[in-house]
């Protein structure tokens, strides 16, 4: 078993959480290049992509007692059924929270979940750099590296922030079989996920 802090909890978001989540986003869209986002959304704006989130895949959070210190989600890959099987994973901390497991928690209890929704592939869309700069290092390449995702594509200079080219990577883990019959994804809202939200990662 993985040591990591035990006095992080998970939970399923409510838009209850919206602002407080926003919070740890708003630095990532001010200071960072890690989102390509420029403006930072209303609190209404959050509150319903997180409700659109909830009505087919995981939106998570984890807590050290009452504060939110980081979150992470899944969402559409492509519209079209034939990628049903496929989502796109997103993650952020709480800037000062990185390196005490947080996220490892968080990515590793999203793809639990998302196991017993039976999808199977895992994509993430990285910001990505050929030197690091004041906006942007690689880290989140390392991490995902780190728990199992593959680069499997990179589109150069693709994204403009903070007057720099950013390159852009897609990294994939694939989290299940793909049979000839694959079992229909089933949305979260009914799974009984509690029982999915592991503690002793």
């Amino acid at each position: 078993v993985t040591q990591m802090s035990s006095d992080i909890s998970i939970r399923m978001a409510t838009e209850e959480d919206a602002e407080e989540i926003l919070n740890i986003y708003f630095y990532y869209i001010t200071d960072t290049a890690v989102t390509f986002e420029y403006s930072v959304p209303s609190v209404a704006e959050f509150s319903q992509r997180i409700r659109k989130t909830l009505k087919m895949y995981p939106y998570i959070v984890a807590s050290d007692g009452d504060n939110i210190t980081g979150y992470a989600y899944a969402s559409e890959f492509k519209s079209r059924p034939a990628y049903g099987w496929a989502v796109e994973t997103t993650i952020y901390l709480k800037h000062e929270c990185r390196g005490r497991g947080t996220g490892k928690k968080l990515y590793l209890t999203l793809e639990n979940l998302l196991k017993h929704q039976n999808i199977l592939n895992l994509n993430a869309c990285i910001v990505y750099t050929a030197v690091n700069d004041v906006h942007l290092d690689n880290a989140s390449a390392n991490f995902h590296s780190h728990l199992g995702y593959s680069k499997v594509a990179h589109f150069t200079k693709c994204g403009y922030k903070f007057g720099t080219w950013y390159d852009m990577i897609w990294m994939e883990k694939l989290i299940g079989e793909h049979s000839y019959m694959p079992n229909p994804v089933i949305p979260i809202t009914e799974v009984n996920y509690k029982k999915y939200l592991v503690t002793n990662l």
